[in-house]
């Protein structure tokens, strides 16, 4: 999934982003409102992690913001992420209209599960399983099958290959792949895709991601 991050905290910032691309998830973070919004205009993400104590704008005038945004911007899960331990504080939020809140500190994996639990509610990848053919992939536990064998997948492969797999048969240029990959800031290496490519292919069948010249690739329905 692609995680839109806004928190001032750099070292909670930094925190979050590597547990959250650990899980192979691809991380925009933004340090105050305005920017978060900006960025969340310019390219809409899974899903948002928010905190309330930002500089400039408060994390409720975001959260309304985004509300008030024309679908599917107004529907995107938020979760609340914060120190602000009164229950008017997250009574406001919640009124406001975030999906789920957190309290700083907490454990990654207790945010990863609110995470998915929040996308499976009302997000875009709400179908758990993502299948073309016999191949399936499950975005929920990052496991992939071929027929009833298991694959293993770096985290890369997984996020590529569910790129690919989100539209079967539609064709995805490098670029757009490399979007879906790597946050902005974070420049793969110029063959960096092609290999990630060559690799899924040995693991999921030569035939199954077809090359098309010029163009990109794409996923087959049914593998050759």
């Amino acid at each position: 999934m692609r995680i839109l991050l806004i928190e001032d905290d750099a070292f909670i910032a930094r925190a979050v982003a590597a547990a959250l691309e650990s899980e192979a998830h691809v991380v925009t973070h933004a340090a105050d409102g305005r920017s978060g919004l900006a960025s969340l205009a310019a390219a809409l993400p899974d899903a948002v992690l928010l905190d309330l104590g930002l500089p400039g704008m408060d994390g409720i005038d975001v959260l309304r913001r985004i509300r008030a945004m024309p679908a599917p911007a107004s529907d995107l899960p938020v979760i609340i992420v914060t120190a602000r331990e009164a229950l008017e504080s997250r009574l406001e939020g919640l009124d406001a209209g975030a999906d789920d809140y957190i309290l700083k500190p907490f454990h990654m994996s207790e945010l990863l599960a609110r995470l998915r639990a929040v996308v499976r509610r009302k997000g875009p990848l709400a179908d758990e399983v993502l299948r073309a053919g016999d191949l399936a992939l499950n975005t929920v536990t990052h496991t992939c099958s071929v027929g009833a064998e298991r694959v293993t997948l770096s985290k890369r492969e997984y996020a590529l290959l569910a790129a690919l797999l989100v539209r079967p048969g539609a064709i995805l240029s490098k670029r757009a792949l490399e979007e879906k990959l790597y946050a902005p800031g974070d420049e793969p290496e110029g063959n960096a895709v092609e290999y990630l490519i060559h690799a899924l292919r040995k693991k999921i069948g030569s035939t199954r991601i077809e090359n098309i010249r010029g163009l990109g690739w794409r996923i087959r329905e049914t593998a050759k």
